[in-house]
C-alpha cells in the first residue's frame, strides 16, 4: 500500500505539475460556465418542469466537454512512459503492475474530480442570487454528481486501457474516443428503434448514460447503474493490467 501512494504522489505531480493541465482546467470550467448561463437563460424564455441542475446536466453544451475530458485526461497516461523510456525504470523499480495501473489510474480520478470541484459554486450562486433552488431537492444535487463520478471512473478506464496500448499520444487520445463514444452511443439506440420489445428496452437503459443522468440528476436512484460502471470499471482495469504485462514481457 505504501508502494501505492508513492506512485499515486508521482502521478498527481504529473497531473497538476503540468501547464496544459491547468489551461485544460480554466477551459473545462469556462465551458461549464457558458453551459450554466445558457441553461438558465433557457429557463428564464419559457416555462418548463425542468430544474437548473436538469438543464446543465442534459444538454449538448454539457455532453461535449464531457466526453471530450476523458481522452484528454488519460492519453498521457502510459503512453507518454512508452515513448520516453521511462517505463522501463518504473517496472523495473520496486513495485506491482496492479500497483502501477491503480495508480495511474487513481491519479486519473483524482484530476477528473477536480474538474467538478468549482462547478457547485455556480448553483449555489444561483440559489443565492434567486431565492429558488437549483435542485428539486438535495438528493436530486448529490444524485447529479453521483452519476458524474461512476461514469467517469467507467470511461477513464477506457482511457487508461487506450493508453497502455500504445506509445502515440494521438493514437491513445483517438482510441480512448473511439472507445468511450461506443459505449455512450450504445445506450442511444433505444432512441433509433422506439417500437422495440420492453425487454429490449430494459437492457439499453442499462447501457444508457443518457438515461442514467436525466434519471440521477431528478433524484432517482438507480442500482443497477451503480453496478454496471462500477463492474465495467473494474474489468477495464483487469484488461489494462493484462496489457501492461504483455508488453512488459514482450519488450
Amino acid at each position: 500500500m505504501t508502494r501505492f501512494f508513492v506512485l499515486l504522489r508521482r502521478e498527481m505531480g504529473r497531473n497538476f505539475g503540468h501547464p496544459s493541465a491547468w489551461v485544460f482546467l480554466a477551459c473545462f470550467l469556462l465551458l461549464a460556465g457558458v453551459n450554466f448561463q445558457t441553461a438558465v437563460a433557457a429557463l428564464a424564455r419559457e416555462p418548463s418542469t425542468l430544474t437548473v441542475m436538469e438543464a446543465f446536466f442534459n444538454s449538448l453544451l454539457f455532453w461535449f466537454p464531457f466526453l471530450l475530458a476523458f481522452p484528454l485526461l488519460t492519453m498521457r497516461l502510459f503512453s507518454e512512459e512508452y515513448k520516453l523510456g521511462t517505463i522501463e525504470t518504473l517496472m523495473t523499480a520496486p513495485v506491482r503492475d496492479a500497483e502501477v495501473v491503480l495508480a495511474k489510474y487513481t491519479g486519473a480520478l483524482v484530476f477528473y474530480m477536480a474538474l467538478w470541484l468549482p462547478t457547485p459554486l455556480l448553483f449555489l450562486a444561483f440559489a443565492g442570487l434567486s431565492g429558488q433552488p437549483a435542485a428539486e431537492s438535495a438528493g436530486a444535487a448529490f444524485g447529479a454528481y453521483a452519476i458524474v463520478l461512476l461514469a467517469g471512473t467507467f470511461y477513464l478506464a477506457l482511457g487508461t486501457l487506450a493508453s497502455a496500448m500504445t506509445d502515440n499520444q494521438i493514437v491513445a487520445a483517438a482510441t480512448s474516443g473511439a472507445l468511450v463514444c461506443m459505449a455512450f452511443f450504445a445506450g442511444l439506440l433505444g432512441f433509433f428503434f422506439p417500437n422495440t420489445s420492453p425487454t429490449l428496452r430494459q437492457v439499453v437503459y442499462y447501457f444508457s448514460t443518457l438515461e442514467h443522468f436525466a434519471d440521477f440528476s431528478r433524484g432517482v436512484w438507480d442500482s443497477r447503474p451503480m453496478v454496471y460502471y462500477l463492474s465495467a470499471a473494474a474489468f477495464v482495469l483487469f484488461l489494462t493490467y493484462h496489457v501492461v504485462q504483455w508488453r512488459r514481457w514482450r519488450a
